[in-house]
């Protein structure tokens, strides 16, 4: 009997021995390449996996709330960046943590800038979001003249301390390869270079680059330009980074343990207690197909290899329908587990709110 046998909901299963060694991974490779090492904490959430990470001689994190920021803040981390533009209806709980801990946050206007210039008391580290080709939010790298007056407005501010600028190659999660990946994370870094040295011919000295994206610090080995890291995903890594080829499938640290309530035989479908509040919509390709997760048979305490040819096909509220092509079919019963591997890791986790190891202990998050 094993701690599978409990399980009658969806639940989060972690690997330990191999989130253990994801972490030791990425920590060496940014020994090798001389850049502090900030990972982002929230895919796991967690403060007793943030603990593996100490232990590893980390000593520094990203999150990406405040209201993640106090949660470790509590937990005893005492230097830690909010990666997410600054929200100004925030700012007393940010002065508050300013008080608290060496915090940094993120600024892409002068609006933000202005509003924490208010903090008085305290001094908080400041870092200009940059966009080098995600697309998502922060000033553009082309920017300069834009970026140069926000760090001028930052340096005037006794509450503020400008660190330099910080962006996230987030498109690298859709790159086709390993040669594209690289392209693009080598592309941010120079691209922030590029605009640095624009803003040191007009004075603005000593400026710190931050990149932190999982493809990108997981497959490149040319990290040069960089002075900060700050992968977060590479913990558990999921199925998107494993279908384009970021991590091996021993590698992935996480799944979702769903219970099968009916079979459909003329469908080969598998339908499962485990439905879109479980798995969130994140969805990975598998041929010309979407697919929210990969599905693996059950092996011992593990997930076994994905199966052949399976998707998971749809997803409702809590209902999720796996369509299975060969003999695997015919070896899931009703009342059986089947295992999900996440699209993506981050969101699976802020919606199941704690975790389940292999040896059947409790690991609770922050949302628990």
């Amino acid at each position: 009997m094993t701690f599978l046998d409990q399980i009658d909901q969806p639940t989060l299963v972690v690997d330990e021995m191999i989130t253990r060694r994801n972490t030791e991974c990425m920590v060496t490779r940014a020994h090798k390449n001389n850049v502090s090492f900030r990972p982002h904490f929230k895919t796991h959430q967690s403060s007793e996996i943030g603990e593996w990470f100490r232990e590893k001689g980390v000593n520094k994190i990203t999150v990406s709330s405040v209201e993640m920021a106090e949660y470790f803040a509590l937990h005893g981390w005492q230097d830690i960046t909010i990666a997410f533009s600054i929200n100004i209806r925030q700012l007393e709980r940010i002065r508050k943590l300013a008080q608290k801990i060496h915090l940094g946050v993120l600024v892409e206007n002068t609006l933000a800038v202005e509003s924490l210039s208010q903090l008085e008391g305290t001094k908080v580290d400041a870092w200009v979001k940059v966009d080098v080709g995600n697309n998502r939010t922060g000033l553009d790298w082309q920017q300069t003249d834009e970026v140069f007056a926000l760090c001028s407005r930052i340096n005037q501010s006794p509450a503020l301390v400008l660190k330099g600028l910080l962006t996230h190659s987030g498109h690298t999660y859709k790159a086709a390869s390993k040669k594209e990946v690289c392209a693009i994370f080598r592309e941010g870094i120079s691209r922030l270079i590029a605009l640095r040295d624009a803003l040191e011919k007009r004075d603005l000295k000593k400026l710190l680059i931050s990149v932190g994206d999982t493809p990108g610090c997981s497959l490149c080995e040319d990290w040069s330009g960089a002075d900060e890291a700050r992968p977060g995903n590479f913990v558990f890594y999921d199925a998107q980074q494993f279908t384009t080829g970021v991590c091996q499938f021993e590698d992935i640290a996480a799944a979702v343990a769903c219970p099968v309530v009916a079979k459909h035989q003329s469908r080969r479908e598998v339908i499962l207690y485990g439905g879109a509040i479980h798995l969130s919509k994140d969805f990975q390709m598998i041929g010309s197909e979407k697919s929210y997760g990969l599905a693996c048979l059950v092996e011992g305490n593990h997930w076994g290899m994905p199966i052949a040819g399976a998707v998971v096909k749809g997803l409702s509220q809590e209902h999720g329908v796996v369509y299975i092509p060969g003999d695997e079919f015919d070896k899931v019963n009703i009342g059986d587990l089947l295992f999900i591997i996440p699209a993506h890791s981050c969101l699976t986790v802020q919606v199941l709110r704690k975790y389940c190891t292999i040896d059947g202990r409790q690991i609770s998050t922050l949302n628990q």
